[in-house]
């Protein structure tokens, strides 16, 4: 029996015989360090493709692993850029705070230090902000809590820097995104109430928030309605209305609530068994109408904060793994030095997961309670 023979593995070394050169220089220009001139990089790159180099995962696993345990007197930053009409306007919002805090824990386990900044700062430019972290030697930034009405574009000198996006705006420039995953949250929440039994499922949400996460909303929802029939589909309900667009685009009105006479027309005219909403959207119109949960209309939160103890279904969206996955994103692009914008964006979705709860309890319509007695 002939035996088999392996190839060895190409290594480092073997590739800094070959190109002549150091074996650090082999592994800086193999991570694309801009400390190797682009000549000598992109020769050893080919040189090492040719050879037949593969890296080592386990190996790099490793070492990225020293590199995060390693302490530091003096822990690289990475700046939190914000763009909301206030400075700390974001830690009043649903979610931003948990993008922040989960951000910040795993930025200190990879050995880094969070830091804050503000783009409306008075005087503050984007050309100026991109010029301070350039010379404070800040090279990745996670850009989180842009409001609507805010620049839809960044004008920072891109090339000089590692970024990464929570949440879809600002719009420009186009580079990896981490997000909830509002489409297949709504999608499972009107899953779940169906099979609990409910046939007219109720949708309300605010038009801002919908807008700012690219309709993925009412996208969703309309998704599942197209296996619903059609004397049981309802019609979302978006408020505020349409016009004028600044009821909607601003992020300074708190709180964030229905008209009770808008809400009043589409519960009259509609008649849902259930209501997929934000809690604090529908609580005081509900409550004025004289609605009583789970009595009179059945309720699902798309936006638990926890279980509350088994009191209130719906989906917990998990935002505290956006923030996680953005650091992680941001290390990888650090690890591998690929600053600039990407050629190819990707956005990382975070699913949510449901929780039964008392406001939305299992139903038998009338024919399939027959149908059990007999």
């Amino acid at each position: 029996m002939t035996p088999i023979l392996h190839k060895p593995r190409i290594v480092l070394s073997d590739i800094a015989r070959a190109a002549d050169v150091h074996v650090t220089t082999v592994s800086l220009a193999l991570r694309n360090n801009p400390r190797i001139p682009e000549v000598t990089r992109n020769r050893i790159q080919i040189l090492a493709k040719e050879l037949g180099y593969q890296r080592d995962p386990f190996l790099q696993a490793l070492v990225a692993y020293r590199y995060s345990s390693r302490p530091r007197a003096n822990p690289p930053t990475l700046a939190y850029i914000t763009n909301w009409s206030t400075r700390f306007g974001w830690r009043q919002v649903t979610a931003h705070p948990e993008f922040y805090e989960s951000a910040r824990k795993k930025a200190l386990e990879y050995g880094f230090k969070l830091e804050h900044f503000w783009l409306r700062e008075p005087g503050l430019t984007h050309d100026r902000l991109s010029e301070i972290l350039h010379h404070r030697g800040i090279t990745s930034l996670i850009l989180a809590s842009h409001s609507r009405e805010g620049d839809d574009r960044l004008k920072f000198n891109w090339p000089r820097f590692h970024a990464v996006k929570i949440d879809y705006l600002p719009r420009d420039p186009e580079i990896h995104c981490v997000a909830n995953d509002q489409f297949s949250v709504i999608r499972l929440a009107v899953q779940r109430v169906r099979k609990l039994g409910y046939r007219r499922i109720g949708f309300v949400m605010h038009r801002g928030w919908n807008h700012g996460v690219n309709r993925l909303w009412t996208a969703g929802f309309l998704c599942e309605q197209d296996s619903i029939p059609s004397k049981d589909k309802v019609p979302p309900l978006l408020f505020p209305q349409r016009e004028p667009a600044d009821e909607w685009m601003s992020e300074t009105k708190l709180p964030v609530a229905i008209s009770p006479t808008l809400f009043k027309q589409w519960y009259k005219t509609h008649r849902p068994e259930v209501i997929i909403s934000k809690q604090s959207f529908i609580s005081s119109a509900a409550a004025k109408l004289g609605l009583k949960i789970p009595r009179d209309v059945a309720f699902a939160d798309i936006f638990l904060e926890d279980q509350d103890h088994g009191e209130i279904a719906g989906v917990r969206q998990n935002h505290e793994t956006v923030g996680s996955l953005a650091v992680e994103i941001l290390a990888s692009q650090l690890h591998r030095n690929r600053p600039g914008i990407p050629e190819v964006p990707t956005t990382t979705q975070v699913e949510g997961t449901w929780f039964d709860g008392k406001s939305c309890p299992a139903v038998l319509h009338k024919n399939e309670s027959e149908a059990s007695s007999v």
